[in-house]
């Protein structure tokens, strides 16, 4: 949320509304979500999310208030909590945007379409049934059977959907492809719009909803659901088409681009954290994913 913070009118504008219920008591927390919802700065269905995290750990949906009023007491009390309303769109990208501090404009190094795997009922299978018949969600049940437990057993009705995740990341058994074919002027002018209206923002990945394809490559239908800086994957080396060595590859440009904005920044005068700073946020991240609630 500290990067959210700093997003202008412009960037805001992009940004589905969201608030950030601090770390404290649940009484507290519900009150705040409470008269967050009362007040119309957020409004059901709502996505909650650890504020600190990463692949999609924590991510959980809720349609009512007696869901959420449930599901807050599952995270750490410790650390804040982002609620953000649900974006209906179906299709999501993740756009990997860099610019140096010395350059006017910045431009997208990396697009991923992410796909949301599911499988299709017959009447006849149940769902882990279905599931180990898939040829790729076999091999992944281990990822989709902890959400979908109560179900695993059912048969599922003919022509019935079932999403065997709803969460963006890979690591959670999303698909990831390789999108930069389709980055287009258009595209990179509004996301280099959005990034410049953010203080300090120099590279990182906007994880994006929209509806509409040719749309969002004409630089519209863009609603920006996450966004993570320093520390985010130009996650196009997901592709399971990908060689190690391609990915390797990708991998090293993107952390030289990184290293190359971080040494123009520290001559502007910016503070360099120290490696125990470092290791200790990073502990600290560590043992909060491990208590988060199951992703959706």
């Amino acid at each position: 949320s500290e990067v959210l913070a700093r997003f202008g009118p412009v960037a805001r504008a992009a940004l589905a509304p969201f608030v950030v219920l601090n770390a404290g008591g649940i009484d507290e927390r519900l009150s705040q979500a409470e008269a967050a919802l009362r007040d119309g700065r957020i409004r059901l269905p709502l996505v909650v999310k650890p504020d600190i995290g990463c692949r999609g750990a924590g991510v959980k949906r809720v349609s009512d208030e007696a869901a959420l009023r449930s599901l807050l007491p599952a995270y750490p009390q410790t650390a804040p909590v982002v609620l953000q309303n649900l974006v209906a769109a179906p299709g999501e990208v993740g756009i990997f945007h860099v610019r140096h501090p010395d350059e006017p404009r910045g431009r997208i190094v990396s697009m991923t379409l992410k796909y949301f795997p599911r499988v299709k009922g017959d009447g006849r299978r149940t769902l882990r049934r279905l599931i180990a018949d898939d040829p790729r969600a076999g091999r992944l049940a281990h990822l989709y059977h902890p959400r979908l437990r109560p179900r695993l057993d059912e048969i599922v009705p003919a022509g019935e959907i079932v999403w065997l995740t709803r969460v963006g990341a890979h690591s959670k058994g999303a698909i990831f492809r390789d999108g930069r074919p389709w980055i287009t002027p258009a595209l990179e002018q509004r996301i280099d719009e959005i990034a410049r209206d953010i203080d300090g923002f120099f590279i990182g990945r906007f994880d994006v909803r929209f509806s509409d394809f040719k749309a969002l490559c004409a630089g519209r239908d863009i609603t920006v659901i996450e966004v993570n800086g320093a520390g985010g994957e130009a996650t196009h080396i997901w592709d399971s088409r990908f060689t190690l060595w391609r990915a390797w590859r990708d991998l090293a440009r993107q952390y030289a681009m990184l290293f190359r904005v971080g040494r123009a920044n520290v001559r502007r005068g910016a503070r360099l954290p120290g490696y125990g700073e470092f290791w200790h946020a990073w502990r600290r991240e560590a043992r909060l994913v491990a208590r988060y609630p199951f992703p959706d």
